[in-house]
């Protein structure tokens, strides 16, 4: 049986955005053989990327164990943003919520539906300083089996606006 300690971002800009992801935390604690073991505080911050839009989002990462493969976490990942109204009408677009799998234990995978290690997070401060508080000497292999330690990309993201909510 496979099991895993996975990282998942969480972040929303539609609605009621707090609510949705203590909404989409408790769902994914109740997810099958998945056991939600840290949350980091909520952060907001401007819509990033080309073609981004609508009001600031509020995010958090959330460590989770979870003895379901990659692939069914992303579709239960998927069932939950679905539940809270996601669509996917582009890159980028304002949504209701977006479940991302950061980090699912030292795997590297890239394929049609998932890439692991998530392939922007090292780019943005809404991922990694969530990411600090909660497991601040995280290491992981990027695409090229190029060891990655958080505190040593930390500062190339600490010049983003991002407030802690």
């Amino acid at each position: 049986m496979t099991h895993a300690i996975a990282y998942i971002g969480l972040g929303a800009n539609l609605g009621d955005a707090a609510h949705t992801l203590n909404a989409a935390i408790h769902a994914l604690a109740n997810a099958p053989q998945t056991t939600v073991q840290r949350v980091s505080s909520m952060y907001g911050s401007a819509p990033v990327g080309e073609g981004a839009d609508g009001p600031n989002y509020t995010n958090a990462v959330a460590m989770i164990d979870t003895h379901l493969s990659a692939h069914q976490l992303l579709d239960a990942l998927q069932r939950i943003e679905s539940d809270h109204g996601r669509e996917r009408s582009h890159r980028n677009a304002a949504r209701t919520l977006d479940l991302d799998i950061l980090l699912y234990d030292d795997a590297i995978l890239h394929d049609e539906r998932l890439t692991v290690p998530h392939p922007r997070m090292i780019e943005r401060a809404f991922v990694l300083l969530p990411l600090s508080e909660i497991s601040p000497h995280l290491t992981w292999m990027n695409e090229n089996e190029k060891k990655i330690i958080l505190a040593d990309v930390l500062p190339q993201v600490m010049g983003q606006e991002i407030v802690k909510l």
